[in-house]
């Protein structure tokens, strides 16, 4: 799940001892102030967003504590070289005079990242300081994603509620509880949200579940970001379901052939051309049992109703008949 955000902090204007201190727990040599630049994001809020989801409180708390770290790339790119800046510590902001849409206190997460100042980043601190660079998007995963409708776990298959529709009077949405892993934050050219832009990935722990990755797509609407094992895990399902697919194809042009066999059998007025045109018309149960009463009705004329067989005589005297 990839959510973006639109931020406007202030720019750090110093860097304290204990920041430089954290700064340098992921440098690899020992940093001066002077050789890097620092500034704050907001990473997620407690907003219901444009996707009709939203963070709990609770949720946040932890994606406080697994963004720390987290490197910062552009537009969730994979690519080494887009790495742009780490993490380095977070909080949980609870800010008491403003209310999201639901009335609460309004949270959110804020992250404190750095980079290098090399000549290559020159431009993108620019870009950062002129306000050019400020929508952010996390990508995370969660356990659940509960209707506030139903109380029903939108992947559990017990929901039917849509997101954005009233019920009524009550608004649908999801909201999204127990992260259980946070993968990085970029830096995106357009947000998605108001405060949080979505791009849909899986937030399930079972990855193989085949069921909680086919709901996931169906309730998505935004982008999808998949994990390298999620889509291995989808491309095979994929190659299974083509197998299976050649074989009802094949079962179907069978059942289709000896059909029209069997109309041929027990309607020779019909010509193959639309016997055929009727089988292709109907769906494979609906040919199935036409199937199925044509041999009947083919049995049915083999041996009609009426037929007796004849007797034989069994009388051993029947030398002496006339």
């Amino acid at each position: 799940m990839n959510k973006s955000y639109q931020n406007n902090l202030p720019l750090q204007e110093s860097i304290s001892d204990e920041d430089l201190k954290l700064i340098n727990g992921y440098s690899q040599k020992e940093l001066t102030a002077d050789e890097i630049f620092t500034f704050s994001v907001i990473l997620c809020d407690n907003e219901i967003d444009r996707d009709f989801e939203r963070f709990t409180t609770e949720s946040l708390k932890t994606l406080a504590e697994l963004f720390v770290g987290r490197t910062a790339i552009k537009n969730h790119s994979c690519n080494s070289d887009d790495q742009s800046a780490r993490t380095y510590k977070t909080e949980l902001v609870t800010d008491e005079k403003k209310k999201n849409s639901l009335g609460e206190p309004y949270v959110y997460v804020k992250a404190y990242c750095y980079m290098p100042r090399l000549e290559k980043n020159a431009d993108f601190i620019k870009e950062i300081q002129a306000g050019i660079k400020k929508e952010v998007s996390i990508g995370c995963s969660v356990k659940s994603s509960v209707c506030s409708i139903c109380g029903n776990d939108s992947k559990s298959g017990a929901c039917h509620h849509k997101k954005g529709r009233s019920y009524k009077g009550k608004l649908c949405y999801f909201e999204l509880s127990e992260p259980c892993d946070a993968y990085e934050w970029s830096f995106v050219a357009v947000p998605a949200q108001r405060n949080a832009g979505v791009t849909k990935s899986f937030g399930f722990v079972k990855e193989t579940d085949m069921n909680d990755i086919i709901n996931t797509l169906k309730n998505a609407e935004g982008d999808v970001a998949l994990t390298e094992k999620q889509a291995r895990e989808i491309g095979g399902y994929i190659d299974s379901l083509t197998e299976k697919a050649r074989d009802g194809e094949e079962y179907r042009r069978q059942l289709e052939s000896e059909t029209v066999r069997l109309f041929a059998l027990n309607m020779p007025a019909l010509s193959n051309v639309s016997s055929e045109s009727i089988c292709k018309s109907l769906c494979t149960e609906e040919l199935k049992q036409l199937n199925v009463a044509l041999k009947e009705k083919k049995q049915s004329a083999e041996a009609p109703q009426l037929y007796r067989e004849k007797s034989k005589n069994t009388d051993s005297n029947t030398q002496f008949r006339f």
